[in-house]
């Protein structure tokens, strides 16, 4: 005796019923993750404006980061990136120091003094300078890397992070201003726009 063939039509329906609910699934992920996108870039692209009490200095920053304590002379600002995928955080510094008016030193004379205090840093090195401007006024760009041990939390011990640095001297009148953005190595190529829309805001009237 023949077996009579079976429908394979409820196998289709079922087929087209899972399918409308994988499009419906996909549909939503894709909604969310467009959502989640453009929050991040409100979020990131939100700033602080910091203005110096006694100085004709102002910069803007991304408003998510936040204020650290400084080891050396404290600096008009100091900030730091908590989002860092890095035990040593991405930190913008600035600091000024006032100059004799009489006799004020030249770019390349700053440029130098400053590569002779940055040699003191562990594993540092030298890449490259360049004449640039910011705020509208002559400065000079560095850039150089070092190596830091993190503070080692308890049972959390880190390993030393290789640390890019750039930064801008710029002299304005008797003062001179050096903004240094220093950022993990692996993080280099996401930090390097995000410093130039910061150094952009630099006002110095």
């Amino acid at each position: 005796m023949t077996q009579a063939p079976t429908s394979s039509a409820p196998q289709q329906l079922w087929g087209i019923r899972y399918l409308r609910k994988d499009v419906g699934v996909a549909i939503v992920v894709a909604v969310a993750l467009l959502l989640g996108l453009l929050l991040q870039q409100g979020v990131t692209s939100r700033t602080k404006q910091y203005v110096a009490s006694d100085q004709p200095f102002s910069i803007a920053y991304p408003a998510g980061w936040v204020e650290v304590e400084s080891l050396i002379e404290a600096p008009l600002l100091k900030v730091q990136n908590p989002l860092t995928e890095s035990a040593f955080k991405a930190t913008l510094t600035v600091e000024s120091r006032e100059l004799d008016p009489a006799t004020p030193p030249t770019l390349q004379t700053l440029l130098d003094r400053r590569v002779e205090q940055r040699q003191e840093l562990m594993g540092y090195h030298f890449l490259a300078n360049a004449e640039v401007s910011v705020g509208g006024e002559k400065a000079m760009q560095y850039d150089y890397t070092y190596v830091v041990q993190p503070a080692d939390e308890p049972r959390r011990a880190s390993l030393p992070v290789v640390v890019v640095a750039r930064e801008h001297i710029v002299v304005a009148r008797d003062r001179v201003y050096y903004i240094t953005f220093a950022t993990p190595e692996n993080e280099l190529e996401r930090n390097l726009s995000r410093l130039e829309s910061i150094i952009q805001t630099v006002k110095l009237q």
